[in-house]
């Protein structure tokens, strides 16, 4: 008889499109390499491949499995709901550190009240990672900053607007960010986020507009890091000013007046359980409280 968890593993790998998205959005855990194992024990039972490799397709016995087990796998969710006796309140989300360090533990104490069976998937992430799992439909929603359109099908909601700041050492005699740029050379070591972040790429546009270079000397992938780097003397550090976040007592903060402000956004899926709207709704009084303060 057919092995119903090789059965399983095929519908996720089927689903998701391959085995590595496969192994990230299965229920419980397990590596790669296992799953690709059990996929080729039941392709050898079966006589024959269920799908190419690269680029992912079913082949026509893939197609026809995949047809027959999808209901059943399909609906598995909603047969535990009412075993359960309602909802499972789970919550795929998607932020950077500080958000899911800072920010999140306080919204999720007030909703636990009101979902007490309320279970959290996080995922720490930086701005491009954070997209592409929206639009792989591996998390619910994210919040991240808002670049542009948000993915095909996601939808967004700013929450607050945050100013571009330079951490700059107080060793270094630097009073504004005017008198460091009309430098004719920058000596000083550039720590930023990569420069696929909406925050070092708009730093950039500015830089250039006004004829300066000064390209990153440290990239690092969150602003905590950016802090950290800076205020151990590596450089100046280019980051964001987060309402309500206090700054190391080595760094003073210049506000980059010619950079747009970054606009911090909730993207999220258009279907969304109550528990997920409810979390935002957390988020958009949190904002508040921080533009208030």
């Amino acid at each position: 008889m057919l092995n119903i968890h090789h059965l399983e593993l095929f519908y996720y790998v089927a689903k998701h499109q391959g085995v590595s998205a496969a192994a990230r959005n299965m229920p419980y855990g397990i590596q790669q390499p296992a799953i690709s194992g059990q996929i080729l024990a039941l392709e050898d039972y079966l006589g024959g491949p269920l799908f190419q490799r690269r680029p992912f397709s079913l082949t026509p016995a893939g197609e026809e499995l995949y047809t027959f087990i999808k209901p059943f796998f399909d609906g598995l969710k909603g047969v535990e709901e009412k075993v359960r006796g309602g909802a499972t309140q789970v919550v795929r989300l998607a932020a950077a550190t500080i958000i899911l360090r800072d920010h999140l533990p306080a919204m999720l104490q007030t909703l636990r009240s009101k979902f007490p069976k309320l279970k959290m998937v996080l995922r720490e992430g930086v701005q491009p990672q954070i997209e592409k799992w929206l639009a792989d439909l591996e998390v619910d929603l994210a919040v991240t900053v808002l670049d542009g359109t948000p993915p095909l099908g996601v939808q967004s909601e700013p929450l607050l607007e945050v100013p571009v700041i330079l951490l700059v050492p107080k060793t270094l005699k630097i009073a504004s960010v005017e008198e460091l740029l009309k430098r004719d050379r920058i000596e000083h070591t550039l720590i930023s986020p990569p420069l696929n972040e909406t925050i070092t790429k708009n730093f950039h546009d500015y830089l250039a507009r006004r004829g300066v270079v000064w390209p990153p000397g440290m990239e690092v992938n969150s602003l905590e890091l950016v802090e950290t780097y800076a205020a151990s003397g590596f450089g100046i550090g280019l980051t964001l000013a987060i309402p309500g976040k206090p700054l190391d007592k080595r760094l003073r903060a210049l506000v980059v007046e010619g950079v747009k402000p970054i606009t911090v956004a909730v993207l999220r899926h258009p279907s969304l359980p109550p528990v997920a709207l409810a979390l935002i709704e957390e988020m958009r009084k949190r904002a508040k409280s921080l533009v208030a303060a």
